[in-house]
């Protein structure tokens, strides 16, 4: 198990398998590695990656984005192109991007994808930072390209600010400006006419004539532009950090306002090797990419790819795109696979399954200290635990006279239980299944609706929220209890470690009470606090939980 706060015992769906019933840990040390089940493993979460994700997620699928926050475009402060977004921060896309992942249960994990290997099932192993693992089986990779620039002083320092190499994302905003273009290899010429005709003020340095097509060159100069056969030595820039010129081999100064270069690229694919996947040569000659048939699909069947990582001439906006198609046509692989197959396939279920399918116990064994709490001075009657793992808190209602229905996605969970009930002869009803199945917990009513530690993904409608609303009995009492999840806030190297769950992809307490409050005449919400742990917790990293105490009032 790991100390990450977001992963739990339930998985209706869970969102955190640290803690155990009671919050106690059994022989589990800090950041111990994980084993995660999915449908897609997206490597890379910029715009080709989310795309994908969005496209997929929608399909009920399971999708785990695992980003390492590296995107090629960090050091621009504004993407240009992106119809709807024009001129907005590449940050900014970002974060759009995961929240509407997150919005149908995709989850995008911080972390770092170290290798890619085929399991003998046919399914594929990513090694995460950390040593943990991710089983998937579809992989894509949008991992991108690495621009390497020229080895000229100043350059890589103003890379994406003053020193730019695209018309179409910088252009406009070095208009009518005093532009110095540096030729390093035959297709830097490729966009000279563009930025021509974006100023009056263009100076070409051939830097490195090899290769060039001479009559392009004549062209230029006859056009007007100033053609300089002469090695750049460096970029030169003002008090303020702005490009002011360029230093050349025999020490001329060509004033500028800015640079353009135009960088070799390697497509980041070195963390597919374990498959037998390399990069080919880019038709230009200026770099390697990942090559992809028409559905997006490598040389390996499964893994796909999109965005830079095959094109590197793609802005935004077309990496948005691309992803989005890649990621109908896994989703069309996965269906054509499970109708083969006859299965309706959930990846959700796969991965609690895995979870609770070794012979050791998850958990203590012990009901939720918060749960006794709260509950002691109820009436025993109906009550639903949901999402109840290893059954502690099911079959400790069950022994104080509770007649209990307990649901789990997790066959091998409900197994458990139902062993542990028959070994002390109690009588819980068991129902496999997910909180955003229609319908769930059939038409009964509860007078105790229990959600502890546990949550379940979200969808846009709050399916699984109105379900386990209208589960509680006029007069019947909700209890849910998470962690608080304040510590995620802390970001993660993830040159070292992995953090395994996203807890903005599930439901959380917030939530929950957020629906209560828009109906007041329907519920009074009596607790809703963050409180410290029940004693006895062994664990040191989840210190305070969120406690969600409402009762349905009486028709």
């Amino acid at each position: 198990m790991s100390d990450d706060p977001v992963q739990s015992r339930h998985s209706a769906h869970a969102a955190d398998p640290s803690p155990s019933e009671d919050g106690e840990h059994v022989s589990h040390t800090p950041h111990a590695t994980l084993e995660r089940h999915c449908d897609v493993a997206v490597i890379g979460g910029s715009a080709a990656g989310l795309a994908a994700a969005l496209q997929i997620s929608r399909q009920r699928r399971s999708v785990v984005v695992v980003d390492d926050g590296t995107p090629r475009n960090a050091p621009a402060t504004h993407m240009h192109g992106y119809l709807g977004h024009e001129g907005a921060a590449p940050g900014e896309l970002t974060e759009i991007g995961r929240a509407e992942v997150r919005a149908y249960g995709g989850e995008v994990l911080s972390g770092r994808v170290v290798g890619v290997h085929r399991r003998d099932d046919g399914r594929f192993r990513l090694d995460l930072t950390g040593g943990h693992t991710l089983v998937a089986r579809r992989v894509l990779a949008a991992t991108g390209v690495s621009d390497e620039l020229p080895a000229i002083d100043g350059l890589a320092e103003g890379w994406g600010r003053g020193v730019i190499h695209c018309p179409f994302c910088h252009g406009f905003e070095v208009r009518d400006r005093r532009l110095v273009q540096i030729v390093t290899h035959p297709l830097g010429l490729h966009p000279t006419p563009l930025f021509r005709h974006l100023t009056d003020r263009l100076t070409v340095v051939l830097h490195d004539a090899t290769g060039l097509d001479q009559e392009a060159v004549e062209a230029l100069a006859a056009s007007g532009v100033v053609v300089e056969r002469s090695e750049a030595r460096r970029v030169l820039t003002g008090p303020d950090g702005e490009v002011s010129g360029v230093e050349l081999g025999d020490g001329r100064v060509i004033e500028a306002d800015a640079v353009v270069v135009g960088s070799r690229f390697r497509a980041r694919a070195d963390v597919l090797a374990g498959v037998g996947l390399g990069t080919t040569p880019h038709p230009t000659g200026a770099g390697e990419v990942l090559a992809v048939d028409a559905r997006g699909e490598t040389a390996v069947p499964g893994i796909y790819a999109a965005g830079n990582v095959t094109d590197p001439s793609l802005q935004v906006l077309p990496s948005a795109a691309q992803g989005s198609q890649v990621g109908a046509m896994i989703a069309f692989s996965l269906a054509e696979e499970d109708l083969r197959a006859a299965v309706r396939h959930s990846g959700e279920q796969a991965d609690w399954d895995h979870r609770y399918g070794g012979s050791d116990r998850a958990w203590s064994g012990n009901p939720n200290g918060t749960l006794v709490h709260e509950v002691a001075a109820l009436a025993p009657g109906r009550a639903l635990d949901v999402g109840t793992g290893e059954g502690a808190d099911a079959l400790w209602l069950a022994e104080h006279g509770w007649k209990v229905t307990a649901t789990d996605i997790s066959g091998n969970a409900l197994a458990r239980v139902r062993a542990e009930a028959e070994r002390r002869g109690l009588t819980v009803d068991l129902v496999r299944g997910d909180a955003n199945d229609p319908a769930p917990f059939g038409t009964a009513a509860f007078d105790l609706v229990s959600l502890q530690y546990g949550s379940f993904k979200r969808t846009p409608d709050q399916r699984g929220v109105r379900s386990l609303l209208a589960a509680v009995a006029p007069g019947g009492t909700l209890l849910a209890v998470h962690h608080d999840l304040a510590p995620l806030r802390d970001p993660v190297d993830v040159e070292n470690q992995t953090r395994m769950y996203d807890p903005e992809a599930f439901v959380g307490v917030d939530e929950i009470a957020a629906a209560l409050g828009a109906d007041p005449g329907t519920w009074q919400v009596e607790v809703h606090e963050t409180r410290p742990r029940p004693p006895g917790a062994a664990s040191t990293h989840h210190v305070d939980d969120v406690v969600l105490r409402a009762t349905r009032r009486a028709v």
